[in-house]
């Protein structure tokens, strides 16, 4: 199998430095958590701390991991409240780089050009993954967002992946993975999280969804400062008043109006735009006085060909009319492989069934992550291998549904989706 393409070849002593740095990090946690791991298995029950152990054996082992922990975070269907609690604290308050290297990054960004800040405060507003955020105030009165890139965040994130994609070649040697493109999904989803280190891209990402939603008069994404960006610095506006996007923060009347903003933003994003957010996490979205969503964050976008737009929407309505021999034969239609003994009669009818039985459940009812993994299952069993690129509306429709689950119990994802859905073979033109 290839290797996948965002992967240097080369094996640098760095990759095994950072090889040995994520053996030993294991090893320590392993040996200093272990007995009251083992400990509460035997009580069968889970140890009080199980979410902040998680959560400093993801810091530790740096930026790619916290950003797994951020994603798995928002699923409170699938994990305890006290891990996703733990592990949302990995959104916005990730340990900052040392203020030397910030200053260091900063100023060396605007070398050879007039200071632009009269005020910069170094203490970071925000800590995530990939970088700092700081208030500041320019030279012509604007407070501004400056967001750092932390120093050395690529190399260290490019040689997780390429120790990934040394893990997906040797997995894709078993019988029953042989013929999944394993490396090809590595590839798309790899290359996609290494692109958030880019916050020039992320620049024209803020752009582009400002223009694409600018429809919807409640939301909000901040507006670049584009003469002051540069490839590791990112300026933009600075918001005000913000409110966490949580139910435990929302008064209860807010909260459905709250969800049902947030369903229409990715709806509208994913089905008429192709232009997906991987990355709306609590971290990145907030609630402003005035009740209008605000999303602070742009790195984790991706822009969709067109063609995968066009079916991830269709199934989706189809899904939602419960018509499920149409919904399969989409899926077979847009597959990017088939085995040699592909079963695609039991796939129809077996997947037929799943969309008629999910048709018309409610939020309380309806799991996305338990009909994606039957479906995935599927596609395994009867050897039908989707194109890598639906791992990203997935994904966000995946972190979305975590987020909005505990909103409001009544809500129907799939009728929500619907208004949005009858514009799909209607999309604009993105700003990108």
């Amino acid at each position: 199998m290839a290797e996948a393409s965002f992967v240097r070849r080369t094996r640098s002593p760095g990759l095994a430095l950072r090889l040995g740095r994520i053996s030993g990090v294991m090893v320590a946690h392993a040996v200093i958590f272990a007995p009251g791991i083992v400990g509460g298995l035997l009580r069968r029950k889970a140890p009080a701390r199980t979410g902040e152990r998680l959560a400093a054996l993801l810091t530790a082992l740096g930026p790619s991991y916290i950003k797994i922990g951020q994603l798995m975070s928002t699923r409170r269907d699938l994990l305890p409240d006290r891990i996703c609690d733990a592990l949302g604290k990995l959104t916005d308050s990730n340990p900052a780089p040392r203020r030397s290297r910030i200053q260091a990054a900063v100023r060396d960004a605007y070398r050879g050009r007039e200071w632009p800040f009269t005020e910069f405060d170094w203490t970071p507003v925000a800590s995530g993954s990939i970088a700092t955020v700081h208030r500041a105030v320019t030279t012509d009165g604007r407070t501004v967002a400056v967001k750092v890139r932390r120093p050395g965040i690529e190399t260290v994130m490019r040689q997780d992946f390429q120790l990934m994609s040394m893990a997906v070649r040797m997995l894709s040697r078993l019988p029953r993975l042989r013929e999944m493109p394993l490396g090809l999904m590595l590839d798309q989803v790899g290359g996609a999280v290494l692109h958030q280190v880019d916050l020039g891209a992320e620049h024209d990402s803020l752009v582009a969804l400002r223009t694409n939603l600018a429809s919807l008069t409640w939301a909000r994404i901040p507006e670049p400062v584009t003469e002051l960006c540069r490839d590791d610095i990112l300026v933009m506006e600075f918001v005000e008043d913000l409110i966490r996007f949580s139910p435990d923060e929302l008064q209860p009347e807010a909260r459905g109006t709250a969800a049902r903003r947030a369903l229409a933003a990715i709806y509208e994003m994913l089905f008429v735009d192709g232009m997906v957010h991987c990355d709306l996490h609590p971290g990145n979205m907030y609630v402003d006085r005035d009740g209008s969503l605000v999303i602070l964050d742009a790195g984790f976008v991706i822009k969709l060909p067109e063609a995968v737009r066009v079916s991830f929407a269709d199934f989706f309505i189809y899904m939602t009319m419960g018509n499920g021999p149409v919904a399969a034969q989409i899926v077979i239609d847009s597959a990017a492989s088939m085995s040699e003994n592909c079963d695609l009669e039991g796939f129809r009818k077996e997947l037929s069934d799943l969309v008629i039985a999910s048709a018309g459940q409610r939020s309380g009812e309806f799991s996305l992550a338990v009909f994606a993994g039957k479906l995935f299952d599927m596609q395994r069993r009867f050897g039908l291998y989707p194109a890598p690129e639906f791992a990203f509306p997935l994904l966000s429709m995946l972190v979305m549904e975590g987020m909005v689950q505990g909103f409001d119990p009544e809500l129907d994802f799939q009728k929500e989706a619907v208004p949005v859905l009858m514009r799909r073979n209607e999309p604009r033109e993105p700003v990108a």
